[in-house]
């Protein structure tokens, strides 16, 4: 198959290539939203990669998240149909449909994103999915939860810098559960929708097991030979600190006490079910070896 990639050089990006290069012909698309570029197609498949990321630091100009995640993804798509390729893979979010997670998301979840960026991202899959699908093509939206691996450096690697350092993790009181998802794994997704006939539509992407963060923080710390240290602080004093936080700037506020204690469990049944296969690895095993990439 002949593969062109949108989004190459990024963490999933530069995964992906090294996962498929050797059973796939693989092209990269380095491209930025203009409003009168045009695109052309000439291979197999397209996965769409590319996009603007979710800034926490809320610095980011709103309109860029349109442009980036809705308006460049309806040009490629629009390109794509009226090409000869197959199958168009789009890397939405589970941001897409739900900033807070009452109970399990699913697929069936009703969309209500709070942020330009799960916003922007679902415009992209109303318009794919609104679009008439020529016979022979099919799409696939797919919405990982939050993804880690070797090479990234992202909240866990903060998380391990806690822990490497042996200080103590003070929110251990509050119970939590959240699903990640290995790199790997995704990888094994995006490969399988490239060789199996899925049907098209919108897909969930996890690991099997949803963790709370003492857990994440006891792999974390095991990976690196130490034993994880968990202080069980007072919820509500830990509450009242966040909140002196948001005043004087601390190090820990509200938004990153609910970053690191909230609930957010991913289904991923429905991908599961249409490629019929279990996933390279195990949740606890890959969230280990992100972990030992850590050492350096």
């Amino acid at each position: 198959m002949k593969v062109l990639i949108t989004g190459s050089t990024g963490f999933v990006g530069t995964n992906l290539q090294g996962y498929i290069k050797f059973s796939h012909e693989l092209r990269s698309l380095s491209i930025r939203y203009k409003k009168e570029q045009k695109i052309e197609i000439n291979e197999d498949i397209l996965i769409h990669l590319a996009g603007k990321a979710h800034d926490l630091k809320k610095a980011a100009n709103p309109e860029e998240y349109y442009q980036v995640n809705y308006e460049l993804t309806k040009k490629l798509y629009d390109a794509f149909l009226k090409s000869d390729a197959k199958k168009f893979i789009f890397i939405s979010s589970v941001k897409a449909v739900a900033d807070v997670v009452e109970g399990i998301l699913t697929e069936d979840t009703a969309p209500n994103p709070q942020t330009d960026y799960g916003k922007s991202k679902l415009m992209a899959e109303e318009y794919i999915k609104a679009q008439p699908l020529p016979k022979g093509k099919r799409y696939y939206i797919l919405r990982p939860c939050m993804i880690h691996g070797p090479g990234n450096k992202g909240n866990l690697n903060l998380l391990y810098q806690i822990v490497k350092k042996g200080i103590l993790y003070p929110l251990a009181s509050f119970e939590n559960k959240r699903s990640f998802l290995s790199v790997e794994n995704l990888c094994f997704v995006i490969q399988k929708l490239i060789e199996k006939d899925v049907e098209s539509g919108i897909y969930q992407v996890a690991d099997d097991e949803a963790l709370s963060t003492n857990e994440v923080v006891s792999i974390l710390a095991e990976s690196s030979g130490q034993t994880a240290k968990l202080w069980h602080v007072s919820k509500t004093l830990i509450k009242f600190v966040a909140k002196v936080g948001n005043v004087l700037h601390l190090p820990l506020n509200t938004e990153k006490l609910n970053k690191l204690t909230e609930n957010y469990e991913v289904s991923n049944q429905k991908i599961k079910a249409a490629i019929g296969e279990e996933w390279p690895l195990k949740t606890r095993a890959a969230l280990a070896l992100t972990a030992k990439s850590f050492l350096g």
